[in-house]
């Protein structure tokens, strides 16, 4: 299917977005609201350190409505999900670690809203296509590489369990109720948007951070796990992708990220494109060496078949646009904006 397929079938429809004022969330908004006739919805709670940012919409303001509330509220929900054609499902809380620190809190970001979110649909628009957002962690330590959607599931941390919790409600709500689901499997995915205001979230936002600013990078066991990265433009696309093609309903995709890379790799163009910073071996904190799972990067010949996707953007092709990105808006990721927009259950609405 060509973009301007993609493009076509969207027009005329209306779309909502949870996490849509995020990093992945926020770079979709964009590209859907550049399409004629497509009526975007964004839902979004900006819960402190998830990393949405209203920044992330800028030059689009105008073409989208955000309502700031929490998708566990079910009477929110269940207005926004009625009569939209698709939901592209990213909300949820993506650190591992504050998924061991908060356990309780990852359940009710991850499994519990996703319930209140489904049960809308079933209830109010049984129609809708759902496209959501899964994480490679499911998988846990890889007993092959590079690792399959047949590979066995047994994630190393909380945020993985209940990612995959969230992927059977999906497939269930799809099986029992029909209501039309795909889950993708993202790998490390890289770009413009994405959190550096801590590192909770991945490392590449954060190397960048250290990067821009000359600081130094840490890299633990010396940065020689093997990672795939995916330009957000490039799960966009998929995401895009995934949602038009009748194909995808009922499946689970990883969107594999092509040749693995070293950590201490990435860490080396970044500092040679940004022309600052510097690297540091460091044996692992406790709390990360728990969860670390090794070499991991994922296969995408599931999708490329049944789709037509794989990645497109070079590594540093997409690393040097992030560098630019951050050296002209560094100032609205360093400590997000959050505090200049309405409360809570508030409607941001076009102009």
């Amino acid at each position: 299917m060509s973009v301007t397929d993609i493009a076509n079938l969207y027009r005329g429809r209306s779309v909502l977005i949870t996490g849509g004022l995020g990093f992945i969330g926020g770079n979709l908004a964009r590209q859907l609201a550049a399409l004629d006739g497509v009526n975007v919805e964004i839902l979004d709670a900006l819960l402190p350190g998830q990393g949405g940012n209203l920044f992330n919409l800028r030059g689009v303001e105008d073409r989208v409505t955000v309502h700031r509330a929490d998708m566990r509220n079910a009477s929110v929900v269940n207005h926004l999900v009625a009569g939209v054609d698709y939901i592209f499902n990213l909300a949820g809380q993506a650190s591992h670690i504050d998924s061991l620190v908060h356990p309780w809190r990852d359940l009710e970001l991850n499994c519990a809203a996703q319930l209140t979110l489904l049960e809308a649909c079933r209830n109010f628009n049984p129609q809708v296509k759902i496209i959501f957002t899964s994480t490679r962690q499911v998988y846990g330590r890889p007993l092959y590489l590079p690792v399959d959607e047949q590979h066995r599931l047994s994630p190393v941390d909380i945020n993985g369990i209940h990612k995959r919790t969230a992927e059977h409600y999906h497939h269930f709500y799809h099986r029992t109720y029909g209501v039309r689901t795909v889950c993708l499997r993202l790998t490390n995915t890289y770009g413009p948007r994405q959190l550096i205001s801590h590192n909770r979230q991945g490392f590449i936002g954060w190397f960048v951070r250290q990067a821009i600013l000359g600081e130094v990078i840490k890299l633990y066991g010396e940065g020689l796990q093997r990672r795939d990265l995916n330009y957000v433009d490039d799960v966009v696309e998929a995401l895009l992708l995934a949602g038009a093609s009748e194909e995808a309903d009922g499946e689970v995709f990883n969107l594999g990220g092509g040749d693995p890379v070293t950590l201490a790799d990435v860490a080396a163009q970044l500092i040679g494109l940004a022309g600052r910073g510097t690297v540091q071996a460091s044996s692992f904190p406790p709390e990360e060496h728990l969860i670390d799972i090794g070499n991991c990067y994922l296969s995408c010949r599931k999708i490329q078949s049944a789709l037509g996707w794989q990645p497109r953007t070079s590594l540093r092709v997409g690393l040097a646009n992030m560098i630019e990105f951050y050296r002209k808006n560094l100032a609205h990721y360093l400590e997000p904006n959050v505090d200049r927009i309405p409360g809570p259950d508030a409607t941001i609405s076009r102009s």
